[in-house]
């Protein structure tokens, strides 16, 4: 690939990992050989937290427990809205309570290779490990996970296992374990050991001495501009699927916080690799402004089909069944409708192509509960999965236990994020980034069920045990709001601030998100190639620079004014995109949800190049003009053969 895109840096590694002892060991060896805060040091130390979801709010209750005095930071009204409470699903743990094989080396197998192994071994045995500790933490705190007649919690499968080890509460698991996150920082808050601080969105990282020491801050009701200082910053903020526009996110989640961070040195990796998840609601009009995720667990019971002919616009209850085409099962006989999520995404986009999709535009399938529902009975169905039905029936006014679900796939994580090590600390010292902020678990695709468990991981084990060998050096020297460095990232963010409201052009920020999140679903998206990454390379510079001279930021700074919020954020992902399309044109492998057309076998999977690709890809941040610059981090496998995915 020509060098104008970018420049390429020095490797960087991941040392804090204890590489000379077996990988079962290595977690156990790192929290000995961490150092450690005593009680009574504890007390001196502050911390800041962004965010308060699932990773967020569990780290911020279990650092004020340990001692330490917690600042937590949210932009929504109250924790329990942070974006965590939308999943669905479950959440993984290699418990074997079904006693069909599942152990922590076979979650620590699935989940490498469902990333296609582009995943850090060390991350992801530890996440396994971790994962039997979260279900005893989360049942102690009440969480009300689904059991079986006996009274034993029940487990259900999905996508990329052939073991039941996903642990759930009907279709409503990240509500539950959210609230009990929250309940467990509400306690501390009323400790009086967490510093609340909710409607209030990070704009800048401040870094002091080369470490990161505190945040501004806008208060979204107020529209005051403030600075918050502390030993140690930890983000919880969250993916970046918004710039695609139509995602399964929540309107309010953004890059924001991590790309600041970014700009202000901390790497980026991996920022293509992007999932798309196979049971979404299909798009119903040119102005919707989000997407709705129909939970993976579905799939355990509903059957995926398109008529076998094309433009077969019946019915589907007067399709027979020698006229359908279950295409997940007659393809992958061995995990037929549970194959991993990129996967099921780029078959069903696939029959889709092929004119076989269903629904108005034809972009649709059927997911289909007739077989279940005679098996096991309405009722058994309604208890599983009844919210999902009834949610299902408000937006579309289709009755899912009579016609199925129409499904096509849309954006719905990201995999990557932030670089941090194995303590789960950034480029920056003193900046620790935490779930889906991050990019450490889960290669090139997320298998399903497995982002709660890494944001309870981090918050309420792995966090907590490595912050203490950073603090250990703290308290640092006291910094106020006349430090320079302070001075100087407050009038940065009063400045952007006072040139968007400047600007008054003609165009909405809507109309640009849009446009953007267009262009990148078009032509970075399910399917990427050289051609359309370089088109749109050529625009995003275009959009950039229109949005910079035309748009439209009404209202003022020191009001309520959620244009402006939107208008910062936009401008963050104009900048994220450009990356992303640098990052996809220079990766030419397809290796789980990033799926260049040239890389593919002759039975269309993703065909990965192991010899030239087989790293991380770390990006940092250059000024508008200049190439950004590429590290790589070496991927090696001692413990996990490399191999071409099959899941036949």
């Amino acid at each position: 690939m020509p060098l104008e895109l970018f420049t390429v840096g020095e490797p960087i590694a991941d040392t804090k990992a204890p590489r000379d002892v077996p990988i079962k060991d290595r977690w156990n060896e790192r929290r000995f050989r961490a150092r450690l805060v005593n009680p009574a040091n504890r007390r001196r130390l502050s911390v800041i937290v962004v965010g308060t979801g699932l990773a967020g709010g569990s780290a911020a209750a279990t650092l004020a427990e340990m001692g330490y005095r917690v600042k937590n930071f949210w932009f929504q009204d109250s924790p329990r809205r942070a974006h965590s409470v939308a999943a669905q699903g479950g959440i993984n743990a290699a418990k074997n309570y079904r006693n069909d094989g599942d152990s922590v080396h076979r979650l620590f197998y699935d989940t490498v290779k469902g990333g296609d192994f582009r995943s850090r071994e060390d991350n992801v045995h530890r996440l396994a490990e971790v994962s039997t500790a979260i279900i005893d933490q989360c049942v102690a705190q009440g969480v009300p996970f689904a059991r079986e007649y006996g009274g034993l919690l029940d487990n259900r499968s999905f996508g990329g296992a052939q073991v039941s080890r996903t642990f759930y509460a009907r279709g409503q698991t990240g509500q539950q374990l959210l609230y009990g996150a929250y309940q467990a920082l509400e306690r501390q808050i009323g400790l009086g050991n967490v510093e609340q601080h909710p409607r209030t969105e990070m704009l800048d990282l401040i870094v002091v001495d080369g470490r990161a020491r505190g945040i501004v801050v806008r208060h979204l009701i107020t529209g005051e501009i403030t600075s918050h200082m502390a030993d140690v910053v930890v983000l919880a903020s969250g993916g970046y699927s918004n710039v695609f526009y139509l995602s399964t996110n929540a309107k309010g989640s953004n890059v924001t916080a991590a790309w600041r961070a970014h700009k202000r040195g901390a790497l980026f990796a991996n920022p293509c690799y992007t999932q798309i998840h196979p049971t979404c609601i299909p798009v119903s009009g040119d102005y919707q402004s989000k997407l709705t995720l129909m939970s993976e667990s579905l799939r355990n019971d509903g059957r995926v089909w398109v008529p076998k002919e094309r433009g077969d616009t019946r019915d589907p209850r007067e399709i027979p069944e020698d006229e359908r085409d279950y295409y997940l099962e007659r393809i992958y006989p061995a995990f037929g409708n549970l194959v991993p999520r990129d996967i099921a995404s780029r078959q069903a986009k696939n029959v889709c192509d092929e004119g076989r999709g269903v629904g108005p535009n034809g972009l649709g399938v059927y997911l289909d509960f007739s077989d279940a529902i005679q098996r096991l009975g309405k009722k058994a169905i309604e208890a599983k999965y009844g919210n999902l039905f009834d949610m299902y029936n408000r937006i579309t006014g289709e009755d899912a236990y009579e016609t199925g679900m129409r499904i096509y796939p849309a954006v719905h994580y990201t995999m990557g994020g932030l670089w941090v090590d194995y303590d789960l600390q950034s480029t920056i010292p003193g900046l620790f980034v935490i779930g889906e902020a991050n990019f450490s678990d889960h290669g090139a695709n997320r298998l399903g069920a497995s982002a709660l468990m890494q944001g309870l991981a981090d918050g309420y084990f792995v966090l907590p045990n490595t912050i203490n060998d950073y603090l250990a050096d703290g308290p640092f020297p006291k910094v106020d709001a006349t430090h320079p460095a302070v001075v100087e990232a407050e009038q940065g963010v009063r400045a952007q601030t006072e040139k968007l409201l400047s600007i008054n052009g003609t165009r909405t920020v809507a109309s640009f998100h849009r446009e953007l999140g267009k262009l990148m679903w078009d032509l970075c998206g399910m399917e990427r190639s050289e051609e359309s990454l370089r088109k749109a390379l050529d625009r995003i510079p275009e959009i950039r620079q229109e949005f910079w001279t035309n748009v439209k930021v009404s209202g003022e700074q020191g009001i309520f004014n959620q244009n402006l919020e939107h208008a910062g954020r936009v401008a963050d992902f104009i900048e994220l995109a450009e990356l992303m399309c640098v990052d996809a044109l220079h990766r030419n492998e397809s290796c789980g949800g990033h799926f260049r057309a040239e890389s593919q076998t002759p039975e269309g999977e993703a065909l990965r190049d192991d010899e030239n690709f087989a790293y991380v890809a770390a990006w940092e941040y250059t000024p508008e003009g200049v190439p950004p610059v590429l590290h790589r981090e070496a991927l090696e496998y001692e413990y996990v053969h490399l191999a071409q995915r099959s899941y036949k």
